[in-house]
């Protein structure tokens, strides 16, 4: 019996993870970190590894995993187009196999299990903003459809189970997020954007700049994540949505990364992807209403926190 609640974070390593580590350890958890480290890294976690309630197991969640705790956070999955599409068999598998492990896992124990859904199962929105009633508007057979798709059938498990084996589930459908310990590679529009700016580099902006994202800072996210899981009874499943209702045009975006940075930088306009969302902007009615949930921090506010991390990076490289 543990006086200490154990907790595993699957995918801790990566950019949400480590932050979610982070602070399960600071609400006096001890915490299990699992990871391959595909697109995690080492370096995220690496302040965390001389407390004595974490510990970081390498593995990956496609094979079955024994160990025991008491609550899972399955957040196992590369979250950015460059990193899916790399692999995009090994995506799918890592969502519905590795959804599959983990909900089975969670059985055994009779522990309570969070999946890391996304914003994308909503696809290219017919609907503005998006509750999270609609059902979306997804190419099942696009370039972005291992993700898109391998997290829509994550959800349909993780509501089976429920169904089937009253498994205690949460599902978070977490709309864009940046901050420090993102990869820098990753190809997402914020990390693009500043690292960009900060090698004095063009800004790259697809079609004309007019699509809109919602950005939330990532200590809003896992403020969410951890009220979505302890403040809520176990009839409440969500899916909930998590995000910033803020919502801004790329080109704005862009214009404030170049503000903040001090940039000269200039903007390049390229052709806009395949199925590529035009507007991304969640209706957060339900959090703020069940768990009494909103992000609090600013666009502006967060990028002043995240610049630095970059800065670091890129001066140590």
């Amino acid at each position: 019996m543990h006086l200490k609640k154990r907790v595993l974070v699957t995918g801790g390593a990566g950019f949400l993870g480590s932050h979610l580590c982070k602070r399960l350890l600071a609400d006096n958890c001890e915490v299990v970190c699992l990871d391959n480290c595909f697109t995690g890294s080492k370096q995220n976690i690496l302040p965390l590894m001389s407390n004595p309630n974490f510990e970081f197991l390498r593995h990956d969640i496609t094979f079955p995993l024994f160990i025991e705790v008491d609550e899972i956070y399955n957040l196992a999955c590369p979250a950015s187009p460059i990193h899916y599409q790399h692999d995009p068999v090994q995506t799918t598998k890592t969502s519905v196999h590795g959804a599959i492990n983990m909900l089975g896992l969670a059985k055994r124990l009779k522990a309570k299990i969070m999946q890391a859904s996304t914003s994308e199962v909503y696809g290219d929105p017919a609907v503005h903003p998006q509750p999270e009633s609609y059902w979306g508007n997804v190419n099942p057979i696009g370039f972005r459809s291992c993700y898109d798709e391998g997290k829509r059938c994550a959800e349909t498990l993780f509501f089976d189970y429920r169904r089937q084996h009253k498994l205690r589930i949460k599902v978070a459908r977490i709309f864009n997020t940046y901050g420090p310990n993102m990869h820098p590679n990753d190809g997402r529009v914020v990390s693009n954007f500043i690292i960009q700016a900060l090698q004095g580099k063009p800004l790259t902006v697809y079609g004309k700049g007019q699509q809109t994202r919602s950005f939330c800072y990532v200590d809003d996210l896992v403020e969410g994540f951890v009220r979505l899981m302890n403040n809520t009874g176990d009839d409440f499943t969500g899916p909930a949505n998590l995000g910033n209702p803020g919502e801004f045009t790329i080109l704005e975006l862009a214009e404030l990364v170049l503000k903040h940075t001090g940039s000269k930088s200039k903007i390049d306009f390229k052709p806009l992807p395949e199925d590529d969302p035009k507007q991304r902007r969640p209706d957060i009615t339900l959090a703020k209403s069940v768990f009494g949930w909103e992000p609090t921090i600013k666009l502006e506010e967060g990028l002043e926190k995240t610049i630095p991390y970059f800065k670091k990076i890129l001066e140590s490289a």
